[in-house]
């Protein structure tokens, strides 16, 4: 991993436990795994996507044809790729 996924890595796991609250933390996203298994709801999924899509103007669709975005490996390859 480089520096810059590291950094982007650590970056969109805040942003999902922003995205929830806080209900689940940057450290358990970190950890991997499903969101939806940590706790991320359909409302924290969509606000993960607002946040995303302004930090990183970069359009993301949870049920558009190709790879599911369901852990922050998925979201980290989706931004980078289009970054």
């Amino acid at each position: 991993m480089t520096v810059g996924t590291i950094e982007l890595r650590g970056r969109i796991a805040e942003l999902v436990s922003e995205a929830t609250g806080g209900a689940v933390s940057a450290a358990d996203v970190l950890a991997g795994g499903s969101m939806i298994a940590l706790g991320v709801d359909s409302l924290g999924l969509l606000r993960l996507v607002d946040a995303i899509e302004l930090e990183y103007g970069v359009e993301v669709e949870l049920n558009g044809p190709g790879r599911p975005l369901d852990t922050l490996d998925d979201v980290v390859a989706l931004v980078a790729a289009a970054g």
